[in-house]
């Protein structure tokens, strides 16, 4: 008798096309790596088993993107990243100067100015024995710089569906931590994959939404942008840039709770990200949004938010 475990089950049309749809780039086949201090090729970067982040899940981290010779929103993710380490106790932080140095050598060294996702992580660093206490952490932090060819990763349109995973709160797990202990996202997109959805709404753990597995969400409503407090997700920085582009622009822009019910009834649903920028969600649950199709006040702070993309950022010194 043959037994089919899930992975021999065939996929669906819809399966596939995501799988697809985040095949890596080859050129990332060849990538130098910054792992601390130290620039080495892809199938080298590797830090100790005894690395804090091997240990406990113990680091922060920012997802950056590099447009045409430009670092978008750079001086925010390395503001979020040393809040965050300093919210955890790092010791031994490497200096701004140096975390900025090792992205640009980086991003020199692969010959990257466009199309480009950063994976920034600065782990409490390696450990003299195993251990989840922090004063056997007793050499500073670990740096990495992963740079990827990746332009975002969403398609048009994507579909959510409401994981039965809540999002941390504050009384367990901080969001405004930018941590890498991500297991409740991971299991919200484990039920999205099993569901064929692209990604899982998170609620949190009074019922309200509070994001996706990856991103912030937005929900329109008579021309008006809402958007859950950014007390059980993360207050991303995409997120930001779209309420300050809305209120710039004159569009109200209201942080509030919603509920599941003021999703399935809104005009337009879209979700930020750095990995993703602005992305329409056509179909939640089942239920489409809308006419399912990129509405107008979507487009707005969409076409607003290349603008800025475009003509904002660090301009890198090569």
């Amino acid at each position: 008798m043959i037994v089919r475990t899930r992975s021999d089950e065939p996929k669906s049309e819809k399966a596939m096309g995501i799988l697809r749809m985040n095949e890596p780039d080859p050129r990332n086949t060849d990538i130098l790596v910054h792992v601390g201090g130290r620039i080495l090729p892809r199938n080298e970067a590797r830090v100790s088993v005894f690395d804090s982040v091997v240990q406990g899940g113990d680091a922060v981290w920012e997802g950056i993107r590099v447009y045409d010779g430009k670092i978008f929103e750079l001086d925010a993710h390395l503001d979020r990243l040393f809040a965050s380490a300093q919210a955890m106790d790092f010791a031994g932080v490497p200096s701004r100067e140096q975390v900025q140095r090792a992205i640009f050598e980086t991003l020199k060294a692969n010959g990257m100015r466009d199309e480009t996702h950063i994976r920034l992580t600065l782990t409490r660093g390696e450990k003299v024995t195993s251990g989840m206490d922090p004063r056997w952490n007793r050499s500073g932090c670990t740096l990495i710089v992963l740079a990827e060819w990746k332009p975002p990763v969403y398609p048009e349109s994507i579909t959510l569906i409401t994981s039965s995973i809540r999002r941390n709160s504050p009384q367990a797990l901080d969001s405004k931590i930018h941590h890498a202990n991500l297991i409740n996202n991971i299991l919200a997109k484990i039920q999205a994959n099993v569901a064929d959805a692209d990604d899982a709404l998170m609620l949190d753990f009074e019922g309200f939404v509070s994001e996706s597995n990856a991103t912030n969400v937005f929900i329109v409503k008579d021309e008006a942008l809402l958007t859950p407090h950014a007390d059980y997700c993360l207050p991303g920085i995409t997120r930001a840039k779209v309420l300050q582009i809305a209120r710039d622009a004159n569009i109200a822009a209201i942080e509030r709770r919603l509920s599941i019910t003021d999703v399935y009834t809104a005009d337009e649903v879209f979700v930020t990200g750095t990995m993703g920028e602005l992305t329409c969600v056509r179909e939640v649950d089942g239920r489409m949004i809308g006419d399912g199709d990129v509405g107008p006040v979507t487009r707005q702070p969409q076409s607003l938010f290349k603008t800025a993309v475009n003509s904002e950022g660090e301009p890198l010194p090569f």
